[in-house]
Protein backbone atom coordinates (compact mmCIF):
# COMPACT_ATOMS: atom_id res chain seq x y z
CA UNK A 1 0.00 0.00 0.00
CA UNK A 2 1.57 3.33 -1.03
CA UNK A 3 1.97 5.68 1.83
CA UNK A 4 2.59 9.52 2.08
CA UNK A 5 3.85 10.98 4.83
CA UNK A 6 2.85 15.47 5.21
CA UNK A 7 5.08 16.97 7.80
CA UNK A 8 7.73 14.23 7.34
CA UNK A 9 10.56 17.61 8.49
CA UNK A 10 9.21 17.19 12.22
CA UNK A 11 10.38 14.50 14.60
CA UNK A 12 6.91 12.47 14.23
CA UNK A 13 7.36 12.73 10.66
CA UNK A 14 10.77 11.50 10.59
CA UNK A 15 9.54 8.47 13.05
CA UNK A 16 7.31 7.62 10.42
CA UNK A 17 9.69 7.19 7.86
CA UNK A 18 11.50 4.99 9.86
CA UNK A 19 9.04 2.27 10.85
CA UNK A 20 7.42 2.69 7.46
CA UNK A 21 10.37 2.27 5.90
CA UNK A 22 11.11 -1.14 6.95
CA UNK A 23 7.18 -1.91 6.92
CA UNK A 24 6.03 -5.26 5.59
CA UNK A 25 2.74 -3.79 3.60
CA UNK A 26 3.57 0.09 3.60
CA UNK A 27 5.77 1.44 1.23
CA UNK A 28 6.93 5.09 1.78
CA UNK A 29 5.59 6.42 -2.04
CA UNK A 30 6.09 10.37 -1.32
CA UNK A 31 7.02 13.14 1.43
CA UNK A 32 5.52 16.40 1.81
CA UNK A 33 6.71 19.62 3.22
CA UNK A 34 5.04 23.04 3.03
CA UNK A 35 8.73 24.81 3.85
CA UNK A 36 11.22 22.84 2.06
CA UNK A 37 9.45 21.53 -1.00
CA UNK A 38 12.43 20.54 -3.55
CA UNK A 39 15.07 19.48 -1.63
CA UNK A 40 15.53 15.84 -0.25
CA UNK A 41 14.76 14.75 2.82
CA UNK A 42 18.29 14.05 3.60
CA UNK A 43 19.09 17.49 3.43
CA UNK A 44 17.17 17.57 6.74
CA UNK A 45 17.80 14.29 7.86
CA UNK A 46 20.98 13.00 6.73
CA UNK A 47 20.76 9.95 9.01
CA UNK A 48 18.28 8.72 6.28
CA UNK A 49 20.80 8.55 3.62
CA UNK A 50 20.53 5.50 1.38
CA UNK A 51 17.29 4.47 4.04
CA UNK A 52 14.70 7.28 2.44
CA UNK A 53 15.73 8.60 -0.72
CA UNK A 54 13.02 10.96 -1.79
CA UNK A 55 12.25 14.66 -2.27
CA UNK A 56 10.31 16.98 -0.34
CA UNK A 57 7.12 17.86 -2.37
CA UNK A 58 4.33 20.49 -2.28
CA UNK A 59 0.98 19.63 -0.44
CA UNK A 60 -1.40 19.56 -2.92
CA UNK A 61 -4.27 17.44 -2.04
CA UNK A 62 -5.29 16.48 -5.79
CA UNK A 63 -1.82 15.45 -6.55
CA UNK A 64 -1.11 13.06 -2.91
CA UNK A 65 -4.32 11.38 -3.84
CA UNK A 66 -2.97 9.99 -7.67
CA UNK A 67 0.36 8.80 -6.00
CA UNK A 68 -0.69 7.35 -2.25
CA UNK A 69 -3.65 5.11 -0.76
CA UNK A 70 -3.07 6.30 2.54
CA UNK A 71 -1.41 9.23 4.27
CA UNK A 72 -0.19 10.48 7.89
CA UNK A 73 0.05 13.87 8.62
CA UNK A 74 2.47 14.74 11.05
CA UNK A 75 1.85 18.72 11.09
CA UNK A 76 1.40 21.08 13.75
CA UNK A 77 -2.07 21.77 15.62
CA UNK A 78 -4.13 24.30 13.21
CA UNK A 79 -2.53 23.00 9.82
CA UNK A 80 -5.01 19.48 9.37
CA UNK A 81 -8.21 21.51 9.70
CA UNK A 82 -7.79 22.53 5.92
CA UNK A 83 -5.49 19.20 4.96
CA UNK A 84 -7.40 16.51 6.25
CA UNK A 85 -10.85 17.41 4.49
CA UNK A 86 -9.09 17.91 1.42
CA UNK A 87 -7.24 14.90 1.57
CA UNK A 88 -10.53 12.73 2.43
CA UNK A 89 -12.62 14.59 -0.47
CA UNK A 90 -9.89 13.32 -2.72
CA UNK A 91 -10.21 9.91 -1.24
CA UNK A 92 -7.66 9.06 0.42
CA UNK A 93 -7.23 7.38 3.86
CA UNK A 94 -5.90 10.19 6.53
CA UNK A 95 -4.39 9.07 10.10
CA UNK A 96 -3.66 12.49 11.70
CA UNK A 97 -1.35 12.98 14.41
CA UNK A 98 -2.10 16.52 15.15
CA UNK A 99 -4.84 17.32 17.75
CA UNK A 100 -7.18 19.54 15.19
CA UNK A 101 -9.81 16.28 15.39
CA UNK A 102 -9.36 15.06 18.92
CA UNK A 103 -12.09 16.99 20.52
CA UNK A 104 -15.51 16.71 19.95
CA UNK A 105 -16.47 19.77 21.15
CA UNK A 106 -14.90 22.18 18.51
CA UNK A 107 -15.81 25.02 21.33
CA UNK A 108 -13.36 23.20 23.57
CA UNK A 109 -10.95 23.30 20.64
CA UNK A 110 -10.47 26.81 20.25
CA UNK A 111 -10.74 27.90 24.01
CA UNK A 112 -7.61 24.92 24.77
CA UNK A 113 -5.25 25.05 20.99
CA UNK A 114 -6.39 28.88 20.74
CA UNK A 115 -7.25 28.09 17.09
CA UNK A 116 -9.98 28.03 15.01
CA UNK A 117 -11.32 24.75 14.82
CA UNK A 118 -12.07 22.45 11.70
CA UNK A 119 -15.60 22.18 10.53
CA UNK A 120 -17.45 19.99 12.87
CA UNK A 121 -18.94 17.44 10.24
CA UNK A 122 -15.38 16.64 9.82
CA UNK A 123 -14.65 16.67 13.65
CA UNK A 124 -17.67 14.04 13.72
CA UNK A 125 -15.65 11.77 10.84
CA UNK A 126 -12.69 11.40 13.14
CA UNK A 127 -12.20 8.73 14.72
CA UNK A 128 -10.34 8.93 17.95
CA UNK A 129 -8.31 5.57 17.91
CA UNK A 130 -6.51 4.62 20.71
CA UNK A 131 -6.67 0.55 19.79
CA UNK A 132 -6.31 -1.10 23.47
CA UNK A 133 -9.42 0.92 24.43
CA UNK A 134 -11.77 1.37 21.14
CA UNK A 135 -10.12 -0.93 18.48
CA UNK A 136 -13.55 -2.01 17.06
CA UNK A 137 -14.24 2.16 16.12
CA UNK A 138 -10.94 1.73 13.89
CA UNK A 139 -11.69 -0.73 10.99
CA UNK A 140 -14.59 0.89 9.36
CA UNK A 141 -13.37 4.71 8.75
CA UNK A 142 -11.43 6.06 5.87
CA UNK A 143 -10.32 8.83 9.03
CA UNK A 144 -8.44 8.48 12.08
CA UNK A 145 -7.21 11.22 14.86
CA UNK A 146 -4.43 10.05 16.49
CA UNK A 147 -4.47 10.45 20.53
CA UNK A 148 -1.91 12.75 22.23
CA UNK A 149 0.99 11.87 23.96
CA UNK A 150 0.47 12.15 27.68
CA UNK A 151 -3.39 11.31 27.19
CA UNK A 152 -1.97 8.18 25.60
CA UNK A 153 0.06 7.66 28.78
CA UNK A 154 -2.50 8.51 31.12
CA UNK A 155 -5.66 7.22 30.06
CA UNK A 156 -3.90 3.54 29.04
CA UNK A 157 -3.09 3.95 32.79
CA UNK A 158 -6.50 4.30 33.73
CA UNK A 159 -8.90 2.43 31.67
CA UNK A 160 -9.14 -0.55 33.93
CA UNK A 161 -9.56 1.18 37.30
CA UNK A 162 -12.15 3.52 35.86
CA UNK A 163 -13.55 0.95 33.35
CA UNK A 164 -13.75 -0.97 36.35
CA UNK A 165 -15.52 1.85 38.78
CA UNK A 166 -12.38 1.81 41.06
CA UNK A 167 -11.99 4.87 42.22
CA UNK A 168 -13.84 7.83 43.97
CA UNK A 169 -14.60 10.56 42.05
CA UNK A 170 -13.03 14.05 42.02
CA UNK A 171 -10.02 12.34 43.10
CA UNK A 172 -7.93 12.28 39.73
CA UNK A 173 -4.28 13.47 40.02
CA UNK A 174 -1.59 13.21 36.87
CA UNK A 175 1.66 14.31 37.21
CA UNK A 176 3.29 14.17 33.94
CA UNK A 177 7.01 14.97 32.71
CA UNK A 178 8.26 14.49 29.22
CA UNK A 179 11.30 15.02 27.12
CA UNK A 180 11.84 17.90 25.01
CA UNK A 181 11.13 16.06 21.90
CA UNK A 182 7.63 16.59 22.16
CA UNK A 183 7.86 20.93 21.96
CA UNK A 184 8.93 20.12 17.88
CA UNK A 185 11.86 21.60 16.68
CA UNK A 186 11.24 25.22 16.92
CA UNK A 187 13.33 26.28 19.79
CA UNK A 188 11.78 28.69 22.58
CA UNK A 189 13.46 30.06 25.43
CA UNK A 190 12.29 27.09 27.68
CA UNK A 191 14.15 24.49 25.54
CA UNK A 192 17.22 26.05 24.62
CA UNK A 193 19.70 24.02 25.93
CA UNK A 194 21.06 26.77 28.69
CA UNK A 195 17.41 26.51 30.33
CA UNK A 196 16.94 22.92 30.00
CA UNK A 197 19.98 21.51 30.66
CA UNK A 198 20.42 20.95 34.31
CA UNK A 199 17.03 21.96 34.95
CA UNK A 200 13.43 20.70 35.71
CA UNK A 201 10.81 22.77 34.50
CA UNK A 202 6.70 22.82 35.18
CA UNK A 203 4.70 24.26 32.54
CA UNK A 204 1.03 24.94 30.98
CA UNK A 205 0.05 24.77 34.93
CA UNK A 206 -3.19 23.47 35.02
CA UNK A 207 -3.61 24.88 31.10
CA UNK A 208 -2.23 22.19 29.03
CA UNK A 209 -4.60 21.20 25.92
CA UNK A 210 -4.57 17.75 26.60
CA UNK A 211 -6.56 18.11 29.67
CA UNK A 212 -9.96 18.30 27.74
CA UNK A 213 -8.93 15.33 25.70
CA UNK A 214 -8.12 12.79 28.57
CA UNK A 215 -11.79 14.10 30.30
CA UNK A 216 -13.19 13.49 26.94
CA UNK A 217 -12.78 10.13 27.19
CA UNK A 218 -12.92 9.44 30.88
CA UNK A 219 -16.61 11.27 30.59
CA UNK A 220 -17.21 8.17 28.05
CA UNK A 221 -16.25 5.61 30.98
CA UNK A 222 -18.65 7.51 33.31
CA UNK A 223 -16.13 9.51 35.03
CA UNK A 224 -17.67 12.79 35.03
CA UNK A 225 -15.21 15.48 37.58
CA UNK A 226 -12.35 17.56 36.15
CA UNK A 227 -8.78 16.03 36.92
CA UNK A 228 -5.93 17.78 38.00
CA UNK A 229 -3.20 17.35 35.18
CA UNK A 230 0.33 19.21 35.24
CA UNK A 231 3.46 18.95 32.83
CA UNK A 232 6.87 19.28 33.39
CA UNK A 233 9.86 19.44 30.85
CA UNK A 234 12.63 17.02 31.70
CA UNK A 235 16.50 17.47 30.46
CA UNK A 236 16.05 14.31 27.77
CA UNK A 237 15.45 13.85 24.52
CA UNK A 238 12.30 11.25 24.39
CA UNK A 239 9.93 9.65 26.98
CA UNK A 240 6.98 10.54 29.26
CA UNK A 241 6.46 9.36 32.69
CA UNK A 242 2.94 9.87 34.15
CA UNK A 243 2.62 8.98 37.41
CA UNK A 244 -1.40 9.00 38.65
CA UNK A 245 -3.14 9.09 41.65
CA UNK A 246 -6.44 8.59 42.62
CA UNK A 247 -9.08 7.30 45.83
CA UNK A 248 -9.92 3.66 46.29
CA UNK A 249 -13.75 3.35 46.27
CA UNK A 250 -12.92 0.03 48.76
CA UNK A 251 -9.74 -1.72 50.34
CA UNK A 252 -8.78 -3.19 46.95
CA UNK A 253 -4.90 -4.92 47.62
CA UNK A 254 -2.35 -4.50 45.09
CA UNK A 255 -1.81 -7.88 44.48
CA UNK A 256 -5.37 -7.80 43.50
CA UNK A 257 -5.00 -4.40 41.52
CA UNK A 258 -2.19 -5.71 39.11
CA UNK A 259 -4.43 -8.84 38.30
CA UNK A 260 -7.06 -6.30 37.31
CA UNK A 261 -4.68 -4.59 34.93
CA UNK A 262 -3.21 -7.79 33.93
CA UNK A 263 -6.59 -9.03 32.97
CA UNK A 264 -7.58 -6.13 31.17
CA UNK A 265 -4.66 -6.19 28.84
CA UNK A 266 -3.83 -9.93 28.58
CA UNK A 267 -4.43 -9.53 24.57
CA UNK A 268 -2.74 -6.36 23.89
CA UNK A 269 0.80 -6.91 22.47
CA UNK A 270 1.79 -3.66 23.50
CA UNK A 271 1.02 -3.20 27.10
CA UNK A 272 3.18 -4.77 29.66
CA UNK A 273 2.18 -4.45 33.12
CA UNK A 274 4.91 -5.20 35.93
CA UNK A 275 5.38 -7.19 38.26
CA UNK A 276 4.09 -6.90 42.02
CA UNK A 277 6.96 -4.21 43.14
CA UNK A 278 8.13 -2.94 40.23
CA UNK A 279 7.54 0.25 38.40
CA UNK A 280 8.88 1.46 34.72
CA UNK A 281 11.44 4.07 33.53
CA UNK A 282 11.40 6.20 30.90
CA UNK A 283 14.51 4.30 29.13
CA UNK A 284 13.09 0.87 29.18
CA UNK A 285 10.35 1.59 26.44
CA UNK A 286 13.12 3.92 24.64
CA UNK A 287 12.10 3.71 20.64
CA UNK A 288 9.68 1.11 21.14
CA UNK A 289 5.66 1.01 20.91
CA UNK A 290 5.55 -0.44 24.42
CA UNK A 291 3.54 1.40 26.98
CA UNK A 292 5.21 -0.14 30.74
CA UNK A 293 3.20 0.24 33.84
CA UNK A 294 3.31 -0.42 37.39
CA UNK A 295 0.69 -0.31 40.33
CA UNK A 296 0.92 0.37 43.86
CA UNK A 297 -1.39 0.69 46.75
CA UNK A 298 -0.92 2.90 49.72
CA UNK A 299 -3.36 1.07 52.25
CA UNK A 300 -2.68 4.07 54.84
CA UNK A 301 -4.14 6.64 52.15
CA UNK A 302 -6.25 4.26 50.72
CA UNK A 303 -4.80 5.51 46.93
CA UNK A 304 -3.31 3.73 44.56
CA UNK A 305 -0.63 5.28 42.11
CA UNK A 306 -0.05 3.86 38.72
CA UNK A 307 3.36 4.57 36.70
CA UNK A 308 2.43 4.88 33.44
CA UNK A 309 5.56 5.40 30.77
CA UNK A 310 5.75 5.89 26.71
CA UNK A 311 8.41 7.15 24.82
CA UNK A 312 6.44 10.27 23.39
CA UNK A 313 7.16 10.19 19.83
CA UNK A 314 6.44 6.02 19.39
CA UNK A 315 3.44 4.80 21.31
CA UNK A 316 3.15 8.29 21.81
CA UNK A 317 3.03 9.24 18.27
CA UNK A 318 4.44 7.59 14.97
CA UNK A 319 4.30 3.88 16.42
CA UNK A 320 0.63 4.26 17.45
CA UNK A 321 -0.35 5.89 14.21
CA UNK A 322 0.90 3.09 12.51
CA UNK A 323 -0.84 0.71 14.71
CA UNK A 324 -3.87 2.45 14.06
CA UNK A 325 -3.24 2.18 10.45
CA UNK A 326 -2.55 -1.71 10.65
CA UNK A 327 -6.00 -1.95 12.07
CA UNK A 328 -8.08 -0.14 9.62
CA UNK A 329 -6.48 -1.94 6.52
CA UNK A 330 -6.81 -5.40 8.09
CA UNK A 331 -2.62 -5.58 8.41
CA UNK A 332 -1.26 -7.73 11.12
CA UNK A 333 -1.55 -4.88 14.55
CA UNK A 334 1.92 -4.94 15.44
CA UNK A 335 3.40 -5.30 11.84
CA UNK A 336 6.54 -2.83 11.66
CA UNK A 337 6.59 -2.31 14.94
CA UNK A 338 8.59 -5.16 16.71
CA UNK A 339 11.09 -2.98 17.74
CA UNK A 340 13.01 -3.94 20.77
CA UNK A 341 13.68 -1.05 23.35
CA UNK A 342 16.85 0.77 22.70
CA UNK A 343 19.18 0.20 25.96
CA UNK A 344 20.88 1.97 27.66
Amino acid sequence: MKAGVIGATGYGGAELLRILQSHPQFKIESVYSSSQQGKSIIEHYPHLTDVVPLTLEEIDPAAIAKKTDIVFLATPSGISTEIAPALLKEGCTVIDLSGDFRLKNIHDYEKWYRKTPAPQEWVDKAVYAMPELNRSDIKDTKFISNPGCYPTATLLGLAPIVQNGLIEESSIIIDAKSGVSGAGQTASFHTIYNELNENFKIYKVNAHQHIPEIEQMLSGWGYESPISFNTHLVPMTRGIMTTIYASLKSNVSQEELIKVYNEFYKEEPFIRVRKNGNFPATKEVYGSNYCDMGIGVDTRTGRVTIVSVIDNLMKGAAGQAVQNANILCGFDETAGLHFTPVYP
